[in-house]
């Protein structure tokens, strides 16, 4: 692969500003600019970690034979060269600030005849929820190596230690939409990663429930009782694995949510 292919655009490199920003914004030593600081943190590293996640599919393509990658400009982190910005980027970052949910964004469009293997199809799919299982990771892990003890944090004022508040519960939504996204449902990556193994018959209805699949899913998170509620003991075992503090999520959660 040539280096040249991976130019980072000015869009996304002002996303990432925004979000450094954000951080230093929650060192401040006021409570407005500390909620500020975690509500615009989260929401810019969720806006971050979806182009991270376009890109993963991209990257993989790109090295698994799929060149036209390139000239549509996905491998640019450029939330505008995606199928749909809307859906791709203001949806899922509407989605989070109304509720929570780590709705997953817009795909790429992969050219499958070009790629070399079923295998290599599958890892494309796979390198989307992979890159926020990474982020996760390392969020999580930076906070409990770094950051304060759960009982500093449960002894302090709500905005004292608000910046790795705000880092835990984005750690904690990276991981949500990996375990989300990983589920073998038709339009989700998870189905991605397993149809071309799958029968001819399989395939066909893959694509014909792709459209209302994922609506349906998340109506069943959302509206039916207990479904939520072992969807996110699931996210905080996996958190808790990397050293993840539930408690320092909950008050980045409750910071971010400032209007609650």
């Amino acid at each position: 692969m040539h280096r040249s292919a991976v130019r980072p655009s000015p869009v996304f490199l002002g996303l990432l500003a925004l979000t450094v920003g954000a951080g230093f914004l929650t060192l401040m030593d006021n409570e407005t600019a500390a909620r500020a600081g975690v509500f615009l943190l989260v929401l810019g590293g969720w806006a971050v970690s979806l182009c991270v996640h376009e890109f993963g599919h991209a990257i993989v393509a790109f090295r698994g034979g799929d060149w036209s990658v390139r000239d549509k400009g996905y491998l640019s982190l450029d939330p505008r060269k995606y199928t749909d910005p809307v859906l791709s980027l203001l949806l899922p970052i509407l989605f989070l600030a109304i509720g929570g949910i780590p709705l997953p964004g817009g795909a790429v469009w992969i050219n499958h005849g070009a790629l070399r293997s079923r295998a290599v199809e599958s890892r494309v799919s796979l390198a989307g929820p992979l890159s926020n299982l990474a982020i996760g990771i390392l969020l999580a892990v930076v906070v409990a190596v770094f950051g304060p003890s759960a009982t500093e944090i449960a002894f302090s004022g709500l905005t004292e230690h608000a910046l790795w508040a705000g880092l835990s519960f984005l750690a904690l939504l990276q991981l949500a939409a990996f375990v989300l996204n990983i589920l073998p449902v038709p339009g989700l990556d998870g189905w991605g990663a397993v149809e071309p193994f799958l029968s001819h018959e399989a395939r066909v209805f893959g694509a014909k429930a792709r459209p209302w699949a994922p609506l349906i899913l998340f109506a069943v998170l959302i509206g039916v009782p207990g479904v939520s509620e072992v969807f996110w003991e699931a996210v905080t075992a996996l958190y808790g694995v990397f050293g993840g503090d539930e408690f320092a999520a909950a008050v980045g959660q409750s910071l971010f949510f400032f209007w609650r």
